[in-house]
């Protein structure tokens, strides 16, 4: 749990007292490879903080074919948000891509630490602000960028898991194919 301090600590503050309160709100889950945290039709009532390990986010469309939505790592919050804050079943799927670990929270939980602690009203209010934020410049990058472009951002934003994730998956993310990766791979 002390990365779960630190973690916070980064946007705000807390005493001793006040985090001894907040981590009675979560709960540590293991997670294994190839394991889902959630599967579109599911009810969604967690949210997840990464305290390691990589999960990819995705939705599979009519036609069976899978669109990665994110990829997750070590210190991301991760859950289908419109499913979870509008409480119904999810239209994603999340799956662990290596052995994890991850602290759970419920959205009653995480609405209860900031009815009662401005600070973590605050905290989630600049994670979600920051979250929305990286989503946006992704929709816009995946409308006007090409693919090379798009492939420099993905390895500037995250040098960290190009090892880590299988070349498919990143080709996925990035809406290009195995063969166009690649070629930029090489060149990069």
């Amino acid at each position: 749990m002390n990365e779960l301090r630190k973690h916070i600590e980064e946007v705000t503050s807390i005493t001793d007292e006040e985090f001894d309160y907040i981590k009675t709100f979560f709960t540590e889950k293991k997670v294994k490879k190839h394991q889902y945290l959630l599967q579109d039709g599911d009810k969604v009532s967690l949210e997840y903080w990464i305290i390691k390990g990589i999960f990819r986010a995705f939705y599979i469309d009519k036609e069976g074919k899978e669109h990665i939505v994110q990829f997750a790592l070590e210190n991301w919050w991760l859950s289908d948000y419109n499913a979870f804050f509008n409480e119904k079943e999810s239209g994603i799927n999340i799956v662990c891509m290596e052995d994890a670990e991850v602290l759970c929270l419920t959205l009653s939980g995480r609405e209860q630490l900031a009815a009662e602690l401005h600070k973590m009203e605050h905290f989630f209010r600049m994670k979600l602000t920051k979250g929305y934020s990286a989503q946006q410049c992704r929709i816009i990058s995946l409308l006007s960028n090409n693919p090379k472009k798009r492939y420099e951002e993905f390895a500037s934003l995250y040098p960290n898991i190009m090892q880590k994730i299988p070349k498919k998956y990143i080709a996925e993310y990035l809406g290009v194919s195995r063969e166009t990766l690649s070629r930029l791979y090489s060149n990069y």
